[in-house]
């Protein structure tokens, strides 16, 4: 047992070190949020459909249609991240997603699945989520007012809420059908594909570019670590490995300042080194609550 937690909390950590890179290759490659979801979308896809051809996972009508709805969510929650990144960067913009979807998580996985189902499982895991949404709040912290626009944050806070209601009715709609990772990779990559085209609209004449093609990377990356990640809720729980495939803000927060040359104060960097020991402590108090 204690074997098969260890395993099950290595493989969470999977789609933080992925998904916590994926901002800034994604920033790095450029385009608009529609390249950027389309060519994700691509290589999504392309990852799933070998996975399928290898290992040949159970497939029924549930799987197909449930699959394809977790995809279209992905598709909004991914999208609309993408635009806040835009407006606010990404070293602002990842640990305020982080925040939110944590708390999203740590909710369904505690109310609706009845996770952490002891007194000491419960206080470590709240103390957890408290510790790493504290410590993205430190990680997005402005020096002072002025330095914010506040039109700005206000729609980019807009996108972010809609952003993670879709990540979070992903990755839950597939634990509520009890949906095997494996399974669902190729048909909620057929419903990511799909919601890229309808929310792309009038604009997918314009993604047949290099912008697409390069994102397909990010693509490749982030169904790596979205099929950790399935696989992982099914050994450990919505709340602990959702909530440990978060700690990747960590890099793409430093990633954004050290790699994509977004300013930051000296003030800001103290209050973002804090965030991310913060964050740390989070991700190592979720692993405790399996022991």
């Amino acid at each position: 047992m204690e074997g098969e937690d260890l395993t099950g909390l290595l493989i969470a950590l999977i789609p933080a070190l992925l998904w916590g890179t994926l901002p800034l290759v994604s920033a790095k490659v450029g385009g608009t949020p529609h390249h950027q979801v389309f060519g994700m979308t691509i290589g999504a896809f392309c990852f799933s459909m070998m996975v399928f051809l290898f290992f040949s996972p159970e497939i029924n009508a549930t799987i197909i249609v449930i699959s394809l709805i977790s995809g279209l969510c992905w598709a909004v929650g991914q999208f609309h991240q993408f635009a806040a990144m835009k407006l606010l960067g990404v070293s602002k913009t990842m640990p305020l997603s982080t925040g939110m979807q944590l708390a999203g998580a740590a909710l369904f996985g505690i109310f609706l699945f009845h996770e952490w189902n002891t007194t000491l499982r419960m206080v470590l895991g709240i103390s957890a989520v408290v510790c790493i949404i504290i410590g993205v709040l430190f990680t997005s912290k402005e020096q002072n007012a002025k330095e914010s626009n506040d039109n700005s944050l206000i729609r980019g806070i807009f996108l972010l809420i809609v952003s993670t209601l879709g990540y979070i009715s992903y990755l839950v709609i597939l634990r509520i059908f009890d949906i095997n990772g494996w399974s669902a990779v190729l048909p909620q990559s057929i419903g990511m594909l799909i919601g890229a085209l309808l929310l792309s609209g009038k604009q997918v004449k314009s993604l047949y570019d290099r912008h697409t093609f390069f994102n397909t990377i990010s693509g490749l990356m982030w169904a790596g670590g979205n099929l950790a990640l399935l696989i992982a809720t099914k050994m450990e729980g919505v709340a602990i490995s959702f909530s440990m495939s978060q700690i990747g803000t960590v890099l793409s927060t430093l990633g954004g300042i050290f790699i994509l040359g977004e300013k930051k104060s000296k003030h800001q960097m103290v209050m973002l080194l804090i965030g991310c020991f913060l964050i740390i402590v989070g991700g190592i108090l979720l692993g405790m609550t399996k022991k």
